[in-house]
């Protein structure tokens, strides 16, 4: 995990407060600046992240397959 600012934490803070979350997570694919992330969590969070990218990338796998045998 890269600490420090991303190069789209502005972004990332707007996501957080108006969702008023605890944490976020931003991903950019081709943006302004290029491909990269933010996050903006406290440190409670962080060891949940694993899980969280987990769970996203088993739902991105099914969804691909669903589209996939659609075509």
């Amino acid at each position: 995990m890269a600490l420090g600012a991303g190069k789209y934490d502005a972004e990332c803070e707007l996501v957080r407060e108006r969702t008023e979350a605890s944490g976020a997570m931003v991903i950019v694919f081709s943006g302004k600046a290029g491909n990269g992330f933010s996050c903006q969590l406290p440190g409670f969070l962080v060891p949940s992240i694993p899980g969280v990218l987990r769970q996203m990338a088993d739902q991105i796998e099914k969804d691909a397959n669903t589209i996939i045998a659609s075509l």
